[in-house]
């Protein structure tokens, strides 16, 4: 059997990263269109929220509060699996992940940076960073 010149094995090589990217977009695009869906629920949450601070009867108020919630309820699945797909939506699901322990007040600012993120073009390079402090740098030894 005679050896495949070396054209054929960098065409393949060629077809195969091709591939590879080619899937990789398919996930970053479907990871973007749930963040786009889980922004919706937020946006409406906030709103519910907004409404929720404002009313003067306290029945609306707690309706508004508990539909609030449920709209952020309905944004994680969502953000959990954008997050499975893209790791660059991670911070974006777990903070709607702390609605269960965090009032939705401590959230707002948090969610609503992150959605605005998404109306921009994602949270990717160049945006700010999740609220984790960097990690000094020490001196080099000997300076």
């Amino acid at each position: 059997m005679k050896p495949r010149p070396a054209r054929h094995w960098i065409g393949a090589a060629v077809v195969i990263v091709g591939g590879v990217l080619g899937l990789a977009g398919c996930a970053h695009s479907n990871a973007q269109a749930l963040v786009n869906q889980a922004c919706t629920h937020v946006d409406r949450s906030l709103s519910l929220y907004q409404a929720s601070t404002t009313t003067s009867s306290s029945a609306t108020a707690q309706a508004d509060s508990a539909a609030a919630l449920q709209q952020l309820r309905d944004a994680l699945p969502l953000a959990a699996t954008a997050a499975g797909e893209d790791a660059e939506w991670q911070a974006f699901m777990t903070t709607l992940s702390e609605t269960s322990r965090v009032p939705e007040s401590d959230l707002v600012t948090a969610l609503s940076q992150q959605c605005s993120s998404v109306a921009d073009g994602g949270i990717g390079p160049g945006s700010p960073p999740t609220s984790v402090a960097p990690v000094p740098t020490r001196p080099e030894v000997g300076q």
